[in-house]
């Protein structure tokens, strides 16, 4: 090949994913985006992520595995089931044609995003000033989340068994709440502290009440606030210990630049990979092999607890289905869980120019330049990775260029100054094959994330292609 024919080939493949999108495309792009932003911005904590998803399923024709196996009834190709975990996790299926013992296709993503939850015991008065007191939930920066709208999500549970679902602070007429900062006027000894000592986490609480109910002597805002709460949302101070709420950024995610190429929104990791997988896993009609969308809670504290995907609800799930089917036994899940395929849908950290010294650009993810692959993540000498076979890569390659899917391959950052995990490791304790692919964010774990519509839809067609052809 002549040189300028080379130089014409590099041009050609270095083209904006933008400009070779034709109307159609563009179309079927922005439509993605807004239901994206719709599902970011009303699934702010999993269990909303998890109703929305059953929602969505339903209407798609997915039926629960329990009623669709009640009175014996059998499973068959074709039919699509899911099975949730109290309320925070879920796996559909779309069963193929071919035997269980063969391997699924895999798509998994997690669903539960860093905020502030509320102690067991959070409302207190202090110098006239009613607070709620929290504990941070995955790694934040904790001098990000002051003086910036909150808003509450999540659930009370009453002794009788009462559930009631809270949600304040996301609409104009309603209030919203805060963390205090120091005025800078006085912040000089603040202002010489490391970052991770600016604010301290046990001062990360919220206000949400100033005015005194009349009549009371000893902390009477905090009764005014009691008073409230009893009034209009039915709770009561007991109530909170069995309660689930948490403080997240107020607002709807939103379109970013002049040219509205990006979005901005809170909780991007690991919602964007969730959406996608939810919506390829819903694009799928029949399938060879059976396909699963596995969407998990608390990987950002380590994937554990009975909703994390350290716990056997994965395994109990595939049993069930199995059993439905009329496949059940110990060794055909262990061959169905090792001959199967994952990807791990998960974010990498965008490259950001403002940053730049924080990674290698050779090996880094770009907004706007597909989807991504990351072979491995860890930290310092890949600690903790899964790092992923170069045959499986190879295959995925394949894959993607089969069906036209621009992507990329990345790591978190560079070597020594840092790292994190995803879930890739723990399926990959089966023997299936696993890699992290997913969607490149700027500035994630803030309140608020960036990311490329591009990346949205390119992530889509990829997962889409996985399950067709992995």
């Amino acid at each position: 090949m002549s040189k300028e024919k080379e130089a014409k080939k590099e041009k050609k493949e270095k083209k904006s994913v933008w400009l070779s999108y034709l109307d159609k495309e563009k179309k079927e792009l922005e439509k993605l985006s807004s239901g994206y932003i719709d599902f970011l911005s009303n699934c702010k904590t999993e269990r909303e992520s998890v109703a929305e998803t059953i929602r969505l399923a339903e209407k798609a024709g997915y039926k629960e595995l329990r009623a669709a196996t009640k009175g014996g009834k059998k499973l068959h190709a074709g039919d699509k089931v899911y099975v949730a975990g109290m309320g925070k996790t879920i796996a559909l299926f779309n069963l193929g044609q071919a035997p269980l013992d063969q391997g699924l296709s895999i798509l998994g993503a997690h669903v539960d995003t860093c905020r502030l939850d509320l102690k067991q015991n959070p409302l207190y008065e202090d110098s006239g000033l009613a607070y709620f007191n929290t504990h941070y939930y995955g790694g934040i920066k904790k001098y990000q989340w002051v003086a910036l709208p909150l808003a509450i999500h999540g659930v009370v549970v009453k002794k009788d068994g009462t559930k009631l679902e809270i949600v304040v602070g996301e609409k104009e007429n309603e209030p919203a709440f805060c963390v205090t900062d120091l005025l800078i006027h006085l912040a000089q000894e603040q202002m010489t502290k490391k970052a991770d000592k600016v604010i301290e986490g046990e001062n990360l609480d919220i206000l949400v009440g100033s005015l005194p109910l009349e009549g009371e002597e000893k902390d009477a805002v905090k009764a005014g606030v009691l008073s409230i709460l009893k009034e209009k949302y039915d709770i009561e101070e007991d109530d909170f210990v069995s309660a689930e709420l948490t403080m997240v950024p107020a607002g709807r995610a939103r379109e970013l630049g002049f040219d509205k190429s990006l979005i901005l929104g809170y909780g991007q990791d690991d919602r964007v990979c969730a959406y996608t997988s939810l919506y390829a896993m819903l694009e799928m009609k029949d399938v060879e092999k059976t396909a699963v969308c596995l969407l998990v809670d608390k990987e950002e504290i380590g994937s554990v607890g009975a909703t994390g995907m350290q716990s056997r609800f994965f395994e109990n799930a595939l049993a069930e289905v199995m059993n439905g089917i009329g496949q059940y036994s110990d060794l055909t899940m262990r061959r169905c869980l090792a001959n199967s395929k994952m990807l791990s849908s998960d974010v990498s950290s965008g490259y950001d120019p403002l940053y730049a010294s924080a990674f290698d650009k050779k090996n880094v993810a770009y907004l706007g330049g597909g989807m991504v692959f990351n072979k491995y993540t860890g930290s310092r000498g890949k600690s903790g990775s899964n790092d992923a076979n170069a045959e499986y890569l190879g295959e995925l390659r394949g894959i993607m260029d089969k069906h036209n899917v621009r992507f990329q391959t990345a790591e978190l950052g560079k070597v020594d100054l840092g790292g994190g995990g995803t879930i890739a490791y723990i399926m990959s304790l089966y023997g299936m094959q696993v890699i992290d692919s997913g969607v490149a964010v700027v500035s994630m774990h803030a309140p608020w994330e960036v990311t490329s519509k591009i990346d949205l839809y390119e992530v889509m067609k990829g997962y889409k292609a996985f399950l067709k052809e992995a």
